[in-house]
């Protein structure tokens, strides 16, 4: 089974988790200003990369917060997990937990 490390709880089986779309994606500052193609853009717009990629993770059946993490969507190997509203790491730092 993965392992996911919640920063708030520790290494938790996988089922405890959903996730929850792309990180860092930064709402726009006057939403009534914003044109519909620019809200739209913001909703539905994501980089979908491959390979190394900052997620947004939420600990549904644990502690029920949000946190982000850097997995690899080619091999679903998490490098890194870490709070929201921390800088996204420079590298990987192994802390995420795969349980392999």
């Amino acid at each position: 089974m993965l392992l996911i490390n919640c920063p708030y709880c520790g290494p938790r089986p996988e089922l405890e988790f959903r996730h929850a779309g792309e990180a860092h994606i930064a709402r726009p500052a006057l939403p009534s200003a914003t044109s519909t193609d620019e809200w739209g853009d913001y909703l539905y717009q994501r980089s979908n990369e491959r390979g190394l990629h900052a997620e947004r993770w939420r600990h549904i059946h644990g502690c029920g917060r949000f946190f982000n993490a850097l997995r690899d969507t080619q091999t679903d190997f998490f490098t890194a997990t870490y709070k929201t509203g921390e800088p996204r790491p420079d590298r990987p730092s192994g802390d995420g937990g795969d349980g392999r």
